[in-house]
């Protein structure tokens, strides 16, 4: 299989993933969102995104041996011309005439197989709308995109995340999202005059605040609204000081563990965060596996946090969890875990010959 992973190469995630496909098998290459080249035609459409020349797009050993204008030389370095090696997929049919993309020299054309999202980086409103269209375009075409694209739509955005775990009738914390300082400070006093401010996209617990007091409020609401921010609060949850994090793939527990965090009420690991392996009873497990489901995500890591009632509510869906100190505090491959999840994905040739 020839697997394109969207992750900065010298990130620990995909080195992970590189390791786990090659003791599968299988061939890799690291891709950038800024290189997805689209072209659309009578005689049909054409989506091809830029594999990096790094040390793991090994000449032989990368995704494929097609011989073209820009492939790069045996020894793996960038040809003289400075070209992209390209990963490619399509309907089976191309514009005709320059209707296809080109840069320097002509596209070769390596078919994808699949294609594993590990980042998401700031972009416009109009790339995030093209990059999303783009990968749906590349999964209809054929290709197994991991997570698919609606479920990263989805995930990315706290607000539509919440809204459809709440009306499928999860357990979620109060929450109000809103654009001005007034309205801030009408929901903030509606929830308690403790509430919690969250960026409505991120990850990490970045730009996350507790928002207990009047003075905060005033200040925080009015920074946000002069930013032309969207504002969303959810209630303070009260809770023993951990929560769980749970991945789920393909609708199956991998695993789970606590995270603790005595300096800060964030317990992400990369808020210096304590992880520990934990068993989740069956209710968490049926609300992580829900939740994972309700946004389309095949792969997720889902946080719940346990009030001092006992009730597990469920806080966020991550469509690009991480791993790393998942799998050393739990001791499984999940890198190798995910590779298996694409080698156990239906092909989807049959249902691209449909659509042609």
């Amino acid at each position: 299989m020839r697997i394109g992973i969207l992750a900065e190469p010298r990130s620990w995630y995909f080195r992970d993933l590189r390791r786990a496909a090659r003791e599968r098998g299988h061939h890799t290459a690291p891709v950038d969102f800024g290189s997805i080249v689209a072209a659309v035609g009578p005689d049909g459409t054409d989506v091809s995104i830029a594999c990096g020349t790094s040390e793991d797009a090994e000449s032989p050993d990368s995704l494929g041996s097609t011989e073209t204008a820009a492939s790069p030389d045996p020894s793996g370095h960038a040809a003289p011309d400075g070209s992209a090696q390209r990963l490619a997929t399509t309907t089976g049919h191309t514009p005709r005439g320059d209707a296809r993309p080109h840069r320097v020299g002509a596209i070769p054309q390596r078919t994808c197989d699949a294609l594993i999202v590990r980042v998401m980086p700031p972009a416009s409103l109009e790339q995030v709308v093209f990059r999303m269209d783009a990968l749906a375009a590349f999964e209809a075409a054929g290709s197994i995109v991991l997570n698919p694209p609606k479920s990263i739509e989805a995930a990315v955005d706290k607000f539509l995340t919440t809204y459809r775990l709440g009306a499928a009738g999860l357990p979620v914390p109060r929450t109000i999202v809103c654009e001005n300082e007034d309205d801030a400070w009408a929901a903030w006093q509606a929830l308690g005059g403790r509430a919690v401010v969250k960026p409505l996209f991120g990850s990490e617990g970045r730009g996350i605040l507790l928002v207990s007091d009047e003075e905060m409020a005033y200040r925080v609401f009015r920074t946000l609204d002069r930013l032309q921010a969207v504002l969303y609060l959810q209630e303070f949850i009260e809770h023993s000081g951990y929560d769980t994090r749970v991945l789920v793939l393909d609708g199956r527990i991998l695993g789970s563990m606590t995270r603790h965090n005595p300096h800060d009420f964030r317990t992400n690991v990369a808020r210096r965060g304590l992880a520990r392996p934990c068993s989740c009873s069956d209710e968490q497990a049926e609300l992580a596996v829900r939740s994972a489901a309700v946004v389309g995500a095949r792969f997720a890591g889902v946080d719940l946090l346990t009030d001092r009632s006992g009730r597990h509510l469920v806080i966020e869906v991550n469509a690009v969890p991480g791993w790393k100190a998942f799998s050393r505090v739990v001791g499984l491959d999940v890198a190798r875990r995910v590779i298996m999840a694409l080698e156990n994905t239906p092909a989807r040739t049959a249902e691209r010959d449909q659509q042609s």
